[in-house]
């Protein structure tokens, strides 16, 4: 089993993968600006925050997987792109850094352009940006160290929260839909995909969108 911390591990994306890793007998460090009352059972919390990277490394301990999930409005608009530049650029190459990104950064299409630059909503696009730009760094890192990107479905989110099936589908670097053209993904499935990849790598320094 994994050593897996994921920063953020309080929020809507991180709280269930918290609960997943889990459930599947991962040890598990949940780091978040404030400990929650209602704690997952087997999780270790802490406080704790990426703006502070040395402190955060410290806590994390010997992690296997760091995971990002975070999201960049509020105070932490324009902060989540660089903190993210900063840990990848202190943690250790044997660690692998999964993020948590968002629907806006995958393809309409194969060869097509990105959600972000289609009509996308005005209020959603400065966050769809600097998760964007977090790939961009990603891809352009010249390291050796792995890492992954995920990108959820379009409809995914706290307002939306659906239930736990176990399946998804792996949509590669495009949006996945349904037959009605339909984008979603409930926040447990998400977490399933996430731990998925952590067991079982399929996208070495690459990206992927799922949904149903």
């Amino acid at each position: 089993m994994s050593r897996i911390a994921v920063i953020g591990g309080t929020g809507y994306a991180g709280s269930h993968i918290v609960n997943e890793a889990v459930s599947r007998g991962h040890s598990v460090v949940s780091v978040a600006r404030s400990v929650p009352a209602d704690r997952v059972e087997g999780a270790v919390y802490v406080e704790g925050t990426i703006l502070d990277v040395p402190t955060l490394l410290t806590q994390i301990g010997e992690a296997d997987v760091v995971v990002a999930a975070l999201s960049p409005r509020g105070v932490m608009a324009g902060q989540v792109r660089p903190a993210i530049s900063e840990l990848r650029a202190a943690m250790p190459e044997n660690v692998r850094l999964a993020v948590v990104g968002g629907a806006g950064g995958s393809l309409v299409a194969e060869g097509g352009p990105r959600l972000v630059d289609t009509d996308f909503p005005e209020d959603y696009k400065a966050e769809a940006l600097e998760m964007a730009g977090v790939l961009e760094d990603l891809q352009t890192d010249a390291g050796g160290a792995d890492w992954f990107l995920i990108h959820p479905a379009g409809g995914f989110g706290a307002w939306n929260v659906g239930e736990r099936t176990g399946e998804y589908r792996d949509g590669g670097k495009v949006l996945v839909t349904d037959a009605a053209g339909e984008s979603f993904i409930s926040g447990p499935d998400l977490a399933v995909a996430v731990v998925d990849e952590i067991e079982n790598p399929k996208h070495s320094r690459d990206n992927f969108a799922v949904g149903y």
